[in-house]
């Protein structure tokens, strides 16, 4: 399973990383959106993990960008807001397979990702 990670928060983003390599995932963890599609364009990714609420970052556009060039991978979206809490994301992204909080327990996010990279 090879994911891939852009979050603002790098501490969460490490957290999270390590949780997945524990259980044998590997795990790009993305400093911006051009390190994200650079990623993207070389590697072939199961899932993406993407926190909207990105400030220095566009994360629809790593979504479109994976939708078309990876068009099987599955995108999970994190947020600490409650912007798309209405599940309009999945209207607006076609590889969107997941809506959480930012504050998910590693553990949980981990059941997710095999779940959906599995697929």
């Amino acid at each position: 399973m090879n994911i891939l990670i852009l979050v603002s928060q790098q501490p969460l983003g490490a957290l999270w990383s390590r949780h997945l390599r524990r259980h044998g995932a590997e795990v790009k963890l993305a400093k911006t959106h051009e390190d994200a599609i650079a990623y993207l364009h070389k590697e072939c990714v199961d899932l993406v993990i993407l926190e909207l609420d990105h400030h220095q970052a566009a994360p629809l556009a790593v979504s479109d960008f994976a939708s078309y060039r990876q068009p099987e991978a599955k995108v999970i979206f994190v947020t600490s807001q409650n912007f798309f809490s209405d599940g309009s994301i999945f209207q607006f992204c076609a590889n969107a397979c997941a809506f959480l909080p930012s504050s998910i327990p590693p553990d949980d996010l981990v059941a997710l990702a095999e779940h959906h990279a599995a697929r």
